[in-house]
């Protein structure tokens, strides 16, 4: 790709991601170019202000010439050459602090709006990750959020938000400073913004293909770093038992070396030129103070000329890097850029911001029509041609092999997944996305595998219900329905004890019976037990189910389980290894 395309593919990226920006951000974006355009006035007046100080200071008889400072005189009879340095040197002075002070602030506005924007997006990624499909989830590697979310809206941060701005700001700075220059003396103003200018192009066209390579290189690795530490930590009881730390060690140990290297890498690219040119901007003001001190009036008249140029350098130099730099790491962030893009522009579904939706009426029956599913075009049909029909309060137990399509089916009835032919019907109603969150009000879910988070018992019953609002007699009623409250009871925090991260201070059956809890906490009138009892004793999982049985008959239970005792009193098994339906 030729220079040119790239500034064109980059300006689209920075289009599809300027989308995404909020208008109150695209408000202070605009503030921020007025506080840049102030700054650059600024720097005009304190280069502007030199050239005349810095000529009194050498010859105070120069100041006869002046036609303002020959009226003062002869007006106020005020001698000039003797009174007029002291408040020069205070205007002088005042002027480089405001210039100074000018430059600290947009620094400190440009760094806060930058990371106001990084974690408006990052959120919003987040945001927009939370609402997508269930199938978009379980097709892809949660590293990959994850990385989106943390480590790519950092390089997003740092690599394209922060450096546009620098851009933005250095671009404004360098036109205000050069008209400064080009005032005091345009022949020596146009030689340095030129040569040093041909420094940084060649600089940029020998470098950009390793941006772009190592661009690449960490926006691979930032996933695959993450995705290590999840594998690692997250089978931390595996890992002890066969020993494996040093395989996961490795695996991350070569993830982060190559995503650390390219950043480094990056920064030297970025940084360096910064050396090179400083000392040839030294070797320039050398050149430039023995052809102007070869001319008429000598030294003295090249004094105040090479003093404001050696301050507009001390400016010119730092704005010419700050736009190299800037670039360079917009370029070295390009393919985290993208990757961020993607997921910003995952959709939203039209229902986001509307309030959770009345139940949906359910009196009579869940009928499945002629349902058919397949994960995708390629693979082969996991349910084809299905007819089902469940009763309203019966209890439903489904058998048969792994891998048969019983998890499948119930993610359908959930609305998790939908059919890729047939009809999920609902006292004859066919669920729709317009409908499904109506449905889903309804409906609880108790995996094998239960989610807790890291926080107290009570609030993992009531898991999504705010602290303040937890129904605590529901809580208690919920726990003694799933055959937990006596164990709850006797922990020194009763309610209030912390279960851990992913509850690993409690046992497996422990962690099963809060799920249950908590399904019997949502007031669910269709619940659905995936393997949910499979880490109890046979005496408390029958006291469980019994709990279901004894409960009010309006509650749709359905069950998956590989020990038949579960099922024992199902109004009704579907067995899947011959599709056959008998009831009991």
């Amino acid at each position: 790709m030729n220079g040119i395309g790239e500034i064109r593919s980059l300006l689209t990226l920075l289009r599809r991601l300027w989308a995404h920006i909020s208008v109150q951000r695209r408000i202070q974006m605009a503030g921020l170019v007025v506080l840049i355009v102030i700054s650059g006035f600024c720097e005009i007046v304190s280069i502007g202000l030199l050239v005349p100080y810095l000529s009194i200071l050498s010859d105070a008889q120069s100041l006869d010439l002046h036609p303002i400072f020959k009226a003062i005189s002869g007006r106020f009879g005020y001698d000039i050459h003797q009174n007029i340095l002291l408040p020069l040197t205070i205007i002088f002075g005042f002027a480089v602090i405001l210039a100074g002070s000018m430059r600290l602030l947009l620094l400190w506005v440009s760094s806060r709006l930058s990371f106001e924007m990084g974690s408006d997006l990052s959120n919003l990624i987040y945001l927009k990750a939370l609402y997508q499909p269930y199938s978009v989830h379980i097709s892809r590697n949660s590293s990959e959020i994850i990385s989106g979310i943390s480590s790519k809206a950092d390089t997003v941060i740092y690599y394209v938000i922060i450096p546009v701005i620098n851009l933005i700001s250095s671009f404004l700075m360098l036109f205000f400073i050069m008209s400064a220059l080009i005032y005091i003396n345009p022949m020596a103003a146009f030689v340095s913004f030129i040569g040093f200018g041909i420094i940084y192009i060649a600089i940029i066209f020998l470098s950009r293909k390793r941006l772009q390579r190592n661009s690449k290189s960490i926006a691979v690795e930032s996933v695959n770093a993450i995705k290590s530490l999840q594998e690692g930590l997250g089978g931390i009881r595996d890992v002890l038992l066969d020993s494996s730390q040093s395989i996961y060690s490795a695996d991350y140990k070569k993830s982060e070396y190559k995503l650390r290297m390219a950043q480094g890498d990056n920064l030297f690219i970025a940084q360096g030129p910064r050396f090179i040119v400083e000392a040839l901007g030294l070797v320039l003001l050398l050149v430039l103070a023995y052809f102007l001190g070869m001319q008429d009036g000598g030294i003295s008249v090249a004094i105040p000329v090479l003093g404001a140029l050696a301050l507009g350098a001390q400016r010119l130099l730092p704005m010419l890097q700050q736009s190299y730099a800037a670039w360079s790491n917009i370029q070295a962030g390009q393919s985290s850029l993208i990757d961020t893009i993607l997921l910003l522009e995952q959709p939203l579904p039209r229902w986001m911001d509307t309030e959770a939706p009345s139940p949906i009426k359910f009196e009579n029956e869940i009928c499945l029509s002629n349902l058919k599913f397949q994960y995708s075009n390629e693979s082969k049909y996991i349910l084809n041609g299905l007819n089902l029909t469940i009763n309203k309060g019966s209890i439903v137990g489904f058998v048969g092999k792994t891998g048969c399509g019983k998890s499948t089916l119930l993610d359908i009835i959930m609305g998790l997944l939908d059919p890729t032919s047939g009809e999920l019907l609902i006292d004859g109603i066919r669920i729709t996305e317009s409908n499904k969150r109506a449905w889903q009000e309804l409906i609880a879910h108790v995996p094998q595998a239960i989610y807790l988070a890291d926080s107290t018992i009570e609030e993992n019953i009531a898991l999504g219900t705010p602290r303040e609002s937890i129904d605590k007699k529901l809580v208690i009623e919920s726990a003694r329905k799933a055959q937990i409250l006596d164990v709850i009871e006797g922990f020194p925090g009763k309610y209030q004890t912390f279960v851990g991260e992913r509850g690993i201070r409690l046992s497996g059956g422990q962690r099963q019976r809060i799920g249950i809890a908590r399904a019997l906490y949502k007031k669910a009138k269709v619940i659905i037990l995936d393997e949910a009892t499979s880490a109890l004793d046979e005496d408390t999982e029958q006291m469980v189910m019994k709990s279901f049985e004894n409960s009010d008959r309006d509650v749709t239970l359905l069950i998956i389980a590989h020990r038949l005792a579960t099922l024992n009193n199902c109004d009704q098994i579907i067995d899947f290894d011959s599709l056959n339906m008998s009831g009991i």
